[in-house]
């Protein structure tokens, strides 16, 4: 039986794998668009312009994507109603704007490799700020994973094998990246909401709809970043990068990890996320020659332990309630 279930669904396991690389890939690639190769061969794009030209290709594959579906269902570019366009202004504040300014500001000031590291506490900061926002409970044992998640976190900022890069500044960036996480959680809960109340929505479009209202939140940032600058020319390298972002990463991956949702269910694709940070590390260390230490190991198996813990005792408690 389990032979025949690993016959059925190898594909989709193959694809969630390559979800992971791409996802992955993405902290190298965070760190090009925003610090560049090194210090002879600088980014030429603010952090913020990075971001909304990603999301030009983003929303303009969604938005294409919009039109070839409308003679196969009831697919919609923009929120259809009052409330539902206050959700997608908040989750596009949340989701697009503040953690791609957190992740793009946060490249710039550390390694992709540690950065991919923290970035497995998101399920931690989901199931937190499900208290106030979902009114779930939280236990001395999800204190304790969270604790342990922690001291990873603390292993790989404090003893990174990337001391090329300064402390301060490897703690900054890794601040930012924190915050991204915490953003992107709260993003996720208030998506559960939007999912709850039961009007025929699909995660698909939410995140369509907080991409544009995201992206329209980007802009500002972009003038104040580049106010009485030249306008910016991207390199080749670069504007190959952003599409990679914005149409690779952004859209492709989400459709792939919806569909393994649809097939093997959310627990097991969502274990797949684990996998990010190790194709984070490796992109870093292959694409901008970063180095890989015993650290960084034992900071991943204590983020993992602890997020695992959390969510285990999270979903005990689900049951029991």
């Amino acid at each position: 039986m389990l032979g025949s279930y690993w016959k059925k669904n190898l594909g989709t396991h193959l694809l969630l794998v390559l979800v992971a690389a791409i996802w992955g890939s993405t902290w190298a690639a965070g760190r090009f668009l925003s610090y560049g190769l090194n210090e002879d061969a600088p980014a030429t794009l603010s952090p913020a312009t990075s971001a909304w030209l990603r999301y030009v290709f983003a929303v303009s594959v969604f938005f294409l994507w919009s039109i070839s579906s409308r003679g196969e269902g009831s697919f919609r570019f923009l929120p259809p109603d009052g409330k539902s366009w206050v959700f997608s202004i908040w989750l596009g504040l949340l989701g697009t704007m503040a953690y791609q300014l957190l992740f793009m500001h946060g490249m710039s000031w550390t390694a992709a490799g540690d950065a991919s590291l923290i970035i497995p506490m998101n399920p931690v900061f989901t199931i937190l700020l499900a208290v106030p926002m979902l009114g779930q409970k939280i236990s001395a044992r999800m204190s304790v994973g969270l604790l342990i998640g922690i001291s990873g976190v603390a292993v790989v900022v404090g003893w990174s094998p990337n001391s090329g890069i300064p402390l301060e500044h490897r703690a900054i960036g890794d601040l930012m990246i924190l915050f991204a996480a915490l953003s992107w959680a709260a993003t996720t809960n208030l998506t559960k909401i939007m999912l709850s109340w039961d009007r025929g929505y699909s995660s698909l479009e939410i995140v369509v709809w907080y991409s544009v209202t995201g992206w329209v939140l980007l802009s500002p940032w972009v003038i104040v970043e580049n106010w009485g600058s030249p306008i910016p020319y991207p390199s080749e390298a670069e504007w190959v990068t952003i599409a990679y972002l914005g149409i690779v990463s952004t859209v492709l991956s989400y459709v792939l990890f919806a569909r393994g949702i649809e097939v093997i269910g959310p627990t097991a694709t969502s274990s797949y996320v684990f996998l990010v940070p190790v194709f984070g590390v490796i992109g870093g260390w292959l694409l901008l020659d970063e180095e890989v230490g015993a650290s960084m190991i034992l900071g991943f198996i204590l983020i993992v332990y602890g997020v695992t813990e959390v969510q285990r005792e999270n979903e005990r408690l689900s049951a029991d309630s």
